[in-house]
């Protein structure tokens, strides 16, 4: 155990915010399907999923987007450009179709599965829409923070991006029509042998100063 720990921080060590992609360098089919995989199986609250991963590999698209990222070139020339969406509909009908995925996934009698579902309707129903959505965007940060991790052991650079315009992002992408609002970017491909901050050491607390243990 011990020797996998420090593999997986010397992983951890080796990631940094990518501030320059070699836009030649492409990711295999094989890395992109992990990506996606591991998205999927993200933690969520009440395993509900009110989330949604855009992977757009176009390059027009991804220039097409730079005027509303900032004009951060990663965007640009990353090999994948992943763009974090929420459900803009968490109602009745999105948490009786999770219901029913558990139930024919485990089997799980309705006896059961009912009072849960009904009293996670009633919950979703008094929250209002600002509130699911503050709730969403918590659960899109979790795959973000998910994907950094698996970008890190299989040796993908990746930076994660808020500053970007979601609407302009939105309209573009007709994120509307499809129930959804973008609310995190996060280029991923391979570093640039010229990105100086890739040998740049990481700049962190003591541990003991951001970890509080008790025994």
């Amino acid at each position: 155990m011990e020797k996998m720990t420090s593999s997986i921080i010397n992983d951890l060590n080796w990631r940094y915010a990518t501030k320059k992609f070699d836009a030649n360098k492409k990711l295999s089919e094989e890395k992109v399907e992990i990506l996606k995989n591991a998205f999927n199986l993200t933690a969520t609250s009440y395993g509900l999923q009110p989330i949604k991963l855009l992977v757009i590999e176009n390059p027009t698209i991804k220039k097409e987007l730079l005027p509303f990222s900032m004009h951060q070139k990663q965007v640009q020339d990353a090999s994948h450009l992943l763009v974090f969406c929420v459900v803009t509909e968490i109602d009745a009908d999105y948490v009786t179709n999770y219901f029913e995925r558990v139930q024919n996934t485990r089997g799980t009698s309705q006896t059961i599965l009912a009072p849960f579902r009904d009293i996670l309707i009633q919950d979703f129903e008094q929250k209002g829409k600002d509130r699911i959505f503050a709730w969403a965007k918590n659960q899109a940060y979790l795959a973000m923070g998910n994907l950094l991790t698996v970008c890190a052991l299989e040796k993908i650079d990746s930076c994660p991006i808020e500053g970007f315009e979601p609407e302009g992002y939105d309209s573009y992408l007709k994120l509307q029509e499809k129930g959804l609002r973008s609310v995190l970017v996060m280029p991923v491909g391979y570093r640039a042998d010229d990105d100086f901050f890739a040998d740049m050491k990481k700049v962190r607390k003591e541990l003991t100063d951001s970890v509080i243990h008790y025994q």
